[in-house]
């Protein structure tokens, strides 16, 4: 059966209820009343589909618009379980327990040394030579010297943070700067840090600096090129073989390993208790289900299996936030859907994964994939017969080509089996690869004879150059006719393939300024075209710092106008 969902979820509109075969026009015509009459209890999906029927028409004319109505009420696909034929009209809760600094970055102010948290990029320049400390090939050669002019992957290093003063180097390829005790040379001899691995930094207010072995001694350019931890005093900051000036490169992570660890275990306890218990309230959930939406979002790190007690330095807590999630979507009827956002090792080395450093080696590592197996498990287990719960999404954005497809595909495999251990019905949810064409892994999960599955795209009108220059009606246009085109192929790909979610997605842009109305116009094309998608869609995010992503703020502010 192929239906249009209502806000009510009382009326449905099916292709039955039409019937072509009728011969005249004044027959005709009320059908067309009556189509017309349901369609416009379905909120916007179903105003798109009736506003282009004109029943002034002649009989021949109404049967060509009748067979036109019946392609778009196809395309809109059909309703999903457990939403009485509805559609997913949701909202990620995004930064609620998986951090992302750019969305509140008020929660990583109180940390000391808050510029050198784990990830961030510096560069050393000796002030005696004016020349950068360089890693050969990427560290991978295991020599380190000090004789480039300039500086570029090489001569970067990636803090891991082991207390406020104290750091290890990550380099390029991922060995560490190592020093064996004092007056050896330093090296990138290892790949897993340890104390010979650990360095302290004594900073000026101009950044110029002094790095020092565990043992005492400092390390010095020797020899021309050389580095070694053989300088005994430090006696200011003029242009010594021991100074170095620090720089940085790009901006710093924001994550929920970064503020963890730059806070330490009991600081950053008290702030993610006091954020999760505040950020998102049962007086939220109340104010969504009064302006439509049916759906959370949930964002979760892979750390929650393990909770109250999670390995250093994430911080308990977040399950009995999503405890306290499902009970409020109970009370105000509705659904969730978990999505595993973090995974140990790093999916695509965004803040958002929660990783340390910037690092993809999830798809690497057959512990790291497990871990977020079992993590599947225990969520599964424990609210897959949860009557709020609607969906698991077993990956957030998986990035090309470090995730390989293959690799991806093992694991949603497996992910799918365990899920449907505790569910027969919970929609298993499978994220695109970005930076790859979200068809080639629809069409390689429709082929997997999977039941209740969903393809999960993001679409953000950011983050590539050919949105840098778009203008508030280009970027319009086009949703109207590239965003439109890819939802619509994938919602005709295969009848019995997977459902299609746009999960996230906001309404903002690249270009500078817009009028209230170029935004309103921009939400409205957005809901027209990601509300055909046959499982629905979800805002990112319900707060933000950033107006234009606080859903919230858009619906108190009518700059996305719309009536979800």
């Amino acid at each position: 059966m192929v239906g249009v969902n209502t806000d009510d979820n009382d009326h449905q509109v099916n292709v039955s209820d039409v019937d072509s075969s009728s011969s005249s026009s004044s027959s005709l015509r009320i059908e067309l009343d009556q189509l017309k009459a349901k369609l416009s209890l379905s909120n916007h999906f179903g105003s798109w589909v009736a506003s282009d029927i004109d029943s002034s028409s002649s009989s021949s004319s109404l049967r060509i618009e009748l067979d036109q109505l019946k392609e778009k009420i196809c395309l809109l696909g059909p309703g999903v379980d457990k939403l009485n034929g509805g559609k997913v009209k949701g909202v990620n809760l995004g930064n609620w327990l998986v951090i992302e600094g750019w969305m509140k970055p008020s929660l990583f102010q109180g940390i000391p040394e808050g510029d050198m948290l784990d990830g961030t990029k510096v560069r050393f320049k000796s002030l005696s030579t004016n020349k950068y400390v360089c890693a050969e090939e990427g560290g991978g050669s295991g020599i380190v010297t000090v004789d480039r002019e300039k500086a570029s992957a090489w001569e970067t290093f990636r803090l891991w943070r082991v207390s406020q003063s104290e750091f290890q180097f990550r380099t390029y390829n991922g060995q560490f700067l190592s020093c064996a005790r004092e007056g050896a040379i330093v090296s990138t001899t290892s790949n897993y840090p340890s104390l010979t691995e650990t360095f302290s930094i004594v900073r000026s207010s101009n950044d110029r600096v002094h790095i020092k072995l565990s043992s005492g001694k400092y390390l010095q350019v020797y020899s021309g090129n050389e580095l070694r931890a053989d300088y005994l005093g430090i006696s200011g900051w003029e242009d010594n073989a021991a100074t170095f000036e620090m720089t940085f490169d790009g901006e710093n992570m924001g994550g929920e390993y970064q503020l963890a660890n730059g806070y330490g275990y009991e600081k950053a306890k008290q702030v993610l208790n006091e954020h999760r218990r505040s950020y998102i309230t049962q007086a939220d959930f109340q104010f969504l289900s009064k302006n439509g939406i049916n759906t959370m979002r949930i964002p979760v790190g892979w750390w929650i299996a393990q909770d109250p007690n999670p390995p250093a330095p994430y911080i308990g807590g977040s399950l009995a936030a999503l405890d306290n999630a499902f009970k409020w979507a109970q009370e105000y009827n509705l659904k969730c859907i978990i999505d595993l956002h973090a995974v140990n090792g790093s999916q695509n080395g965004w803040d958002h994964s929660a990783g340390r450093d910037g690092s993809v080696e999830w798809p690497k590592s057959n512990e790291h994939i497990q871990q977020s197996l079992d993590a599947i498990e225990f969520l599964a287990s424990k609210y897959g017969s949860n009557p709020a719960l609607l969906g698991i999404q077993l990956l957030n954005e998986p990035k090309a080509p470090e995730v390989p497809l293959n690799t991806l595909l093992d694991y949603y495999s497996k992910g799918y089996n365990i899920v449907r251990k505790y569910s027969a019905t919970a929609y298993v949810i499978m994220c695109q690869l970005i930076g790859a064409d979200p068809s080639e892994l629809y069409h390689s999960i429709a082929n997997m004879g999977l039941s209740n599955i969903v393809v999960d795209i993001h679409f953000y009108n950011l983050y590539q150059s050919k949105f840098d220059t778009m203008n508030p009606a280009e970027n319009i246009q086009f949703i109207k006719d590239s965003r439109k085109a890819q939802v619509d192929s994938l919602n005709t790909a295969n009848r019995n393939g997977p459902l299609v979610f746009i999960g996230e997605w906001v309404n903002e842009w690249s270009f500078r300024g817009g009028s209230q109305e170029n935004y309103q116009d921009f939400g409205r094309a957005q809901l027209d075209v990601y509300g055909s998608a046959s499982f629905g869609w979800a805002y990112w995010s319900l707060k933000n710092v950033h107006d234009h992503w606080d859903l919230g703020w858009n619906i108190k502010n009518k700059s996305c106008s719309y009536k979800v």
